[in-house]
């Protein structure tokens, strides 16, 4: 019976490629679409993953990384008396304007930490000293955002952000969120500043004023933690959200699957990136449903001749199957391939994280399978309907 299905199969090959070409693309799509996803979601917590702190303490407010209400700055103070804590950081998150040396606006993420920092980390530098940003209106990009800022990344730029000229002075990489605006990195008091100066159609007149210290009259974002070695995270959180009003703490990995759930289950990128994904497998279904079904029908005669002579029906019902296994496999592999490939390209130039897993792999597999085998419904029905006696007739 093998033979039977491969025969069948590969008789007429430019009908098989056919098959095999919208299996591929059925296989591309699903993949590329389920990568990007996953992909995007993982990229929004890129920040907190590469972190240093064992927690991070922000408004009891806090949806997701980017989106939070700010807290008291004397909450880093507060943060230090803690017993359990051997270091705590701030971190201060605000958006602003960036305005390009063409004039073209954009809006970015600026974070402001120290650049001293032993607890937050800004990706990997690729350029640049992270010292720098102690420097008045000094910023490191991402060079994701090389394209999006219409940034060169070979040579420092004078750029417009906020209401200050700015001096592009790093990059680093391995930081952006796929999702989001561009982030920008800076100094505690650079990002102050640029939060609280008036934005307006031009820059302030005349020499830019200096960064103001944070105090206690200030927001900060975030409240970054170290614990003491030995300390349980759970009790130091409890400790913290005693200690500092009106806030949560969280672990680092509890933070980033904040950050995740939020951007997958309260915003509309999971069912745009999952429609794609199911209109590839409907046109899977369709194509091969096609394919089978029109090869039953060029077959009759001999899937007639196996009933005349004795066969049973799941013994013909098996050489469909079997046919659709091969074709499922077939245009897997193919299919992988060039996902591989579009995956790499979107990585080197639009530096974009198609997230193909093994268990992605796993998974697309099982739905090819699925698909090849439920069209093959519609040819068995086709089979079912098959008189013996047709191997007689002229």
């Amino acid at each position: 019976m093998p033979s039977i299905a491969r025969k069948n199969l590969f008789e007429d090959l430019s009908r098989f490629l056919v098959a095999q070409a919208g299996i591929a693309f059925a296989v591309s799509l699903v993949t590329i679409q389920t990568g990007m996803f996953r992909g995007a979601i993982r990229s929004t917590s890129l920040l907190i993953d590469r972190s240093r702190a064992d927690i991070w303490v922000a408004s009891q407010n806090v949806s997701a990384l980017e989106l939070t209400l700010q807290i008291p700055y004397e909450r880093l103070t507060q943060a230090r008396e803690v017993p359990g804590v051997e270091r705590a950081e701030a971190l201060l998150g605000v958006g602003s304007l960036w305005r390009d040396s063409e004039g073209h606006i954009n809006h970015v993420r600026v974070f402001g930490f120290e650049p001293d920092s032993e607890l937050f980390v800004p990706g990997t530098i690729s350029k640049g000293r992270l010292l720098d940003l102690k420097k008045p209106y000094r910023i490191f990009i991402d060079e994701k955002s090389f394209d999006g800022l219409n940034v060169g990344g070979w040579r420092r730029e004078l750029v417009e952000l906020g209401a200050f000229s700015t001096l592009v002075v790093g990059f680093t990489k391995e930081t952006q969120s796929t999702i989001s605006s561009p982030f920008v990195f800076t100094s505690l008091e650079n990002a102050l500043a640029y939060a609280i100066a008036p934005m307006g159609d031009e820059p302030l007149q005349g020499p830019a004023p200096e960064p103001p210290e944070l105090t206690s009259d200030d927001t900060i974002s975030y409240v970054l933690v170290r614990a003491e070695p030995g300390q349980d995270l759970q009790e130091l959180k409890r400790k913290l959200e005693a200690a500092l009003p009106y806030t949560r703490a969280y672990t680092g990995e509890e933070f980033a699957a904040k950050t995740r759930d939020y951007w997958e289950g309260r915003t509309g990128i999971g069912f745009i990136l999952g429609l794609g994904a199911i209109v590839g497998a409907i046109v899977g279904v369709v194509v091969v449903s096609q394919i089978l079904y029109s090869s039953v029908s060029d077959h009759l005669k001999e899937f007639g001749t196996l009933k005349a002579i004795g066969a049973s029906d799941w013994v013909i019902y098996g050489v469909i199957i079997e046919q659709a296994l091969w074709m499922a496999v077939l245009g897997y592999i193919p299919g992988m391939a060039l996902c591989f490939g579009v995956s790499y390209w979107a990585l080197v130039s639009k530096g974009i994280v198609i997230l193909i897993t093994p268990s992605i792999s796993a998974w697309v597999f099982g739905i090819t399978t699925i698909m090849c085998i439920s069209s093959s419904i519609f040819a068995i029905q086709k089979v079912n309907r098959v008189d013996p006696a047709i191997v007689f007739k002229a």
